[in-house]
């Protein structure tokens, strides 16, 4: 029941949701109070709220149940620097490398924590990286293991008034050596305080370091090297697309290191490419929980939830994928990743307003809502002719019908804007251009109504709302002609032209010269304007 609850508050964790996740968390402990990783997990939320001091206590609980557990040290040295406590979360950060000196989240908490702290002495002495050479070099590697040394080395880091005193210590020479590239111990860096001999030359006396990887290797058991060279194998094989091949070798490597998520990881790369999603998936839920149980790096982890994001949305799944790309960025973020999340959003809403298109169901709608126009509840109307539209957006007649109901509530700009996606959507529906000059009617516009019934017209010359509009709209253009031409004047796109050099030229030039209108009407452009003098009367063509 335990575990249940924290899958429950790491899936709400993952997307965002803390206060979920501690109230899962939080029940968790209480049906087992001595698990350090619900502890653990639940100052994670915290921390993700804002809520620093309780996740240093959670944090500080942790490490009382588990001492030697390095995630411990990682979260209550993040809480700390939160606080404000930048001494105390680098000594969190620094007895946690105690006990895993290569951690790699340890040693950049560490890191970020100096460099947020002045350059000069005190917990800045030694570089971050400082501790990892201090583990690899063979003249100080055991030291690495030796709790008491390494306490007595963070408090040198604290105080270097300790450093001073203790600088006789024959240990303290080395690390320093090893750590900072000084050379406190004589050139043939023996760990004692007898005088040394007058040194060799520099390239004899100075042996060329073995490369990392034969180092790795050398600390690998004979199972271990094994499986590097049965996952060396897979990836030759995956480079040359042999996908089955690369499988019996990430397979055999499985067998020999099972603890290892990488290899769990390659074969569901292979299962990708073959396009064995829901395989891929498997695969990768797999690796996760080996690589939980064995603390590899969140960075192997996060790779395997972003395949499963991939393999999800290569299924089209985009709730899914966007689920595990949430989760791969807990782990690890990566600007890749939330743009990756962008995209998925959109598509989502996309998926979403295509899965609520349903020709039948709209139709029911419009139907509700003729009722209400019928019964002159206008407001009541608007809302079912808005639900047949997104119910199927690309009938023109429900805008058609919505825009009679704006028309009715005098909402003339929103009744305009429907007519003209009607019109858009079928440039010939009839109704939709008679509709849209009653509003511009309405408006007070004549000559862009008279333009609209127009086009109605030209679908039927014999329809007799078009015609009505038609002619009240040219004995209204012409009933006042100064009025006519003040609302022309108005008019921003009348303006634009009047105001236009090379177009007052033209009417000057049509003026002294009437037969070079003719010339004039072959440029289309120039033409659309004169046609817009015309309607807005300002000028007459006779």
């Amino acid at each position: 029941m335990a575990l249940d609850l924290k899958d429950k508050g790491n899936a709400a964790l993952a997307i965002g949701n803390y206060e979920q996740a501690i109230e899962h968390y939080t029940k968790a402990i209480e049906l087992d109070p001595n698990n350090h990783v619900l502890f653990s997990n639940r100052s994670a939320a915290f921390a993700k709220q804002g809520k620093y001091q309780n996740a240093l206590e959670d944090a500080e609980k942790t490490v009382s149940l588990k001492p030697d557990w390095p995630k411990g040290y990682s979260r209550k040295g993040t809480a700390l620097s939160f606080l404000g406590r930048k001494d105390d979360a680098a000594k969190a950060y620094g007895d946690g490398l105690k006990f895993d000196p290569t951690n790699q989240q340890l040693l950049d908490g560490l890191r970020e924590v100096k460099q947020s702290q002045p350059s000069f002495g005190g917990n800045n002495m030694f570089p971050t990286e400082s501790f990892l050479k201090l583990a690899q070099d063979p003249r100080t590697k055991d030291l690495i293991n030796d709790q008491q040394f390494m306490s007595l080395l963070m408090e040198c880091q604290k105080d270097p008034q300790k450093l001073i005193m203790n600088m006789q210590d024959p240990r303290i020479s080395a690390a320093l050596s090893v750590m900072m590239g000084i050379n406190l111990m004589g050139e043939d860096d023996k760990m004692d305080t007898e005088p040394s001999p007058p040194p060799p030359p520099k390239q004899k006396r100075e042996p060329t370091p073995p490369p990392p990887e034969k180092s790795e290797d050398e600390s690998l058991t004979e199972e271990q090297k094994e499986a590097k060279k049965e996952k060396d194998l897979g990836n030759e094989q995956y480079k040359q697309k042999n996908f089955e091949a690369a499988l019996v070798h990430y397979n055999k490597a499985i067998e020999l290191e099972p603890t290892n998520m990488t290899f769990y990881n390659n074969v569901a790369a292979v299962y990708f490419e073959q396009k064995e999603y829901k395989k891929c998936i498997d695969q990768c839920e797999k690796a996760v929980e080996v690589g939980r149980e064995n603390r590899a790096d969140f960075k192997l982890i996060a790779k395997a939830f972003s395949r499963i994001g991939n393999a999800y949305k290569k299924l089209e799944d985009y709730k899914s994928a966007k689920t595990y790309f949430q989760k791969s960025m807990s782990e690890h973020r990566t600007p890749e990743v939330r743009t990756i999340i962008s995209e998925l959003e959109k598509k989502i809403k996309e998926q979403d307003r295509k899965a609520y298109v349903d020709p039948v169901k709209a139709e029911e709608a419009k139907e509700k809502g003729n009722e209400f126009f019928n019964k002159g509840q206008f407001a009541d109307a608007v809302k079912f002719y808005s639900e047949a539209i997104m119910r199927n957006p690309d009938e023109p007649k429900y805008y058609s019908n919505r825009a009679a109901c704006y028309t009715k509530l005098a909402a003339f700009d929103l009744g305009l804007k429907d007519c003209e996606k009607c019109v858009e959507l079928d440039p010939k529906f009839l109704k939709g251009w008679i509709r849209k000059g009653k509003i511009l009617q309405g408006m007070q516009q004549s000559s862009k109504a008279l333009t609209a019934y127009q086009k109605a017209l030209e679908i039927d010359s014999s329809n007799t709302e078009a015609l009505e509009g038609y002619r009240s709209c040219s004995i209204a253009a012409n009933s006042d002609p100064e009025e006519m031409r003040k609302r022309a004047m108005a008019d921003p796109e009348v303006q634009d032209i009047i105001r236009d050099p090379a177009m007052r030229l033209i009417l000057e030039q049509m003026q002294n010269d009437p037969k070079a209108l003719s010339d004039h009407l072959k440029n289309p452009d120039i033409a659309s304007k004169i046609q817009k003098l015309i309607e807005s009367g300002l000028i007459a063509i006779r």
